[in-house]
C-alpha cells in the first residue's frame, strides 16, 4: 500500500460529552472519540479545534499519530488549551500535515441501557 489514503482535514458536526455517567470508568463513562488512521510513511501532526453555538472556538489541541498506526482520542481527555466542556453542544474540525481517515464515535451511558454511536467523519479537499 502506497499509504496515500485519507485527507488532511475533517470535521464532526455533532459533538457532545454528557455531564454524567453510570458505570464504572474509565472504561463505561460517557465520551466522544475520534478515531484517527494514519496509513502513510510520515507522522501525523494533527490540530483539532472546537466550535461552539454561543462563543467563539477554542484549540488547536494538538497531537501526533506515528507512520502506519492509529490513535483514538477521547476528548473527554483533551485539556490543553482548556478542558472540553461537559453538556455543551460543539462540533470539530480536524487538520493533519499528512492524509488521515477520521471516524466518530459516541458512548453514551447516563442510563444502565448504553448507547454507542459510531460514523465516518467528513472529509474537505
Amino acid at each position: 500500500m502506497n499509504g496515500t489514503i485519507g485527507r488532511k482535514r475533517w470535521a464532526i458536526a455533532e459533538g457532545y460529552i454528557p455531564g454524567w455517567s453510570h458505570g464504572r470508568e474509565p472504561e463505561l463513562q460517557s465520551h466522544e472519540t475520534c478515531c484517527i488512521l494514519n496509513a502513510g510513511e510520515r507522522k501525523a501532526h494533527i490540530s483539532i479545534t472546537l466550535y461552539f453555538e454561543d462563543r467563539e472556538p477554542t484549540g488547536p489541541y494538538r497531537l501526533q499519530v506515528d507512520a502506519r498506526r492509529t490513535r483514538h482520542v477521547r476528548f473527554n481527555e483533551l485539556t490543553d488549551p482548556e478542558p472540553v466542556p461537559r453538556d455543551t453542544p460543539y462540533a470539530s474540525v480536524i487538520e493533519s500535515d499528512v492524509e488521515i481517515v477520521v471516524q466518530h464515535t459516541r458512548l453514551d451511558s447516563r442510563q444502565a441501557e448504553n448507547a454507542l454511536m459510531t460514523t465516518i467523519a467528513f472529509a474537505a479537499d
